[in-house]
């Protein structure tokens, strides 16, 4: 399943780093405000990792805000993106986040990492790894897709059960088949309170811009959530 997940995000990346920042309202109106709303605008000496950086937009978006970034990602398309996007102001590199990663204990201010865990299977081995790696007192910040969204592409609707799902995307006139894991909420959170401090749970809501751009998204998402955002930090 890893194989597949980095090669549809290898077809994927030009999507990504040509059309998603401004095409996706479900980035650009619903995910991305919530979670930049939960990081400092001033980010000068933080140490950032952007765990499952994509095309690196949330990588560029930490560097303006002056932090000292270092992007990762399985797919080797969209580190070439990132790359192409940051240039020499930031770091970025293809890793495997169920693997060790090969930094330091204790190198990181912050982790954060957008719409990424879905997509891994062991999140035992990887939190421990961002515990290990992050500060005494450094936070961790991720959105994962809300069960109640997944749930409706599951097939034997067993809500409590950790299953492997493939859902389907519609881009640039393409299908393709993307494949992920769904997770109950108690799961996710008993998941992150292993390893770090709970500090909040949002499950994002749309911007009033949405409302404005496309009436029928925002009511559609208000009615069925699809993101919910975890801040916690490392104890």
């Amino acid at each position: 399943m890893k194989e597949k997940i980095q090669k549809v995000f290898d077809s994927l990346s030009t999507v990504y780093e040509n059309q998603v920042d401004d095409s996706s309202l479900y980035n650009t109106q619903y995910e991305r405000p919530g979670m930049l709303a939960e990081v400092k605008q001033d980010l000068h000496g933080k140490k950032i990792l952007d765990a499952g950086c994509a095309a690196g937009w949330y990588a560029n978006e930490l560097l303006l805000r002056g932090a000292d970034v270092t992007a990762v990602d399985i797919s080797p398309q969209m580190i070439a993106a990132t790359k192409r996007r940051i240039g020499d102001r930031g770091k970025a590199f293809c890793l495997d986040l169920e693997e060790p990663l090969p930094f330091h204990n204790s190198s990181f201010d912050l982790i954060i990492s957008s719409l990424t865990l879905h997509y891994l299977q062991d999140w035992t081995r990887v939190f421990a790894e961002f515990s290990r790696i992050l500060k005494s007192g450094g936070e961790y910040l991720f959105s994962v897709h809300h069960p109640f969204m997944d749930i409706n592409i599951s097939e034997n609707k067993c809500y409590f059960e950790t299953e492997a799902l493939t859902d389907i995307w519609n881009k640039q006139g393409k299908e393709f088949e993307v494949p992920m894991y769904r997770r109950p909420l108690q799961d996710i959170i008993n998941e992150t309170t292993k390893a770090f401090t709970l500090t909040s749970i949002k499950e994002l809501q749309p911007t009033a811009k949405l409302k404005e751009l496309n009436a029928e998204s925002y009511q559609y998402l208000m009615n069925n959530p699809h993101f919910l955002l975890i801040k916690a930090k490392k104890r």
